[in-house]
C-alpha cells in the first residue's frame, strides 16, 4: 500500500515538473483593422544538442522551425518563421507578421499589391 502511494506521489511530482519546465506557447492580442487578432507562438522540432556554435538568429527566443498560429476575422493561419536577419518574422508568401514595436506590429497581405493592416495592442 505504501509503495503504491509513493509511486503515485512520484508520478504526480514528475507531471508537475514537466508542466512547469515544458515550453509553453506564448500569445498576444491586437486589434487589426477593427477586429481582434491573436498570435500564439508554436515551437518547432529543432534539436540544439551537438551544435558546437549553436544556431544563428535566435532573437526573441525563437528558432528556425518555430512558427505562429494567427487568428483574425475568419482566418486562421499557421505561419512559419523566416530566417531573415533582425526581429523574427513569419510568412507563408501571402501573409506577413512581425513585431518590431509592440504598439504597431507589421501585418501585411499580398494580393497583387501589398495590403498593410493597421494593428494596435488591446
Amino acid at each position: 500500500m505504501l509503495n503504491s502511494v509513493a509511486k503515485g506521489l512520484g508520478l504526480a511530482l514528475l507531471l508537475l515538473c514537466w508542466l512547469l519546465v515544458a515550453p509553453q506557447p506564448t500569445w498576444a492580442d491586437w486589434i487589426c483593422d477593427g477586429d481582434r487578432l491573436s498570435v500564439e507562438i508554436t515551437r518547432g522540432a529543432v534539436d540544439l544538442t551537438g551544435l558546437p556554435e549553436g544556431i544563428p538568429n535566435t532573437l526573441e527566443g525563437t528558432l528556425p522551425g518555430d512558427g505562429i498560429l494567427l487568428r483574425w476575422r475568419d482566418v486562421e493561419l499557421q505561419l512559419p518563421r523566416t530566417n531573415n536577419a533582425g526581429e523574427p518574422s513569419y510568412t507563408d508568401g501571402r501573409w506577413w507578421w512581425r513585431v518590431v514595436d509592440a504598439s504597431a506590429p507589421e501585418f501585411w497581405e499580398r494580393r497583387g499589391s501589398v495590403i498593410h493592416h493597421q494593428c494596435v495592442p488591446t
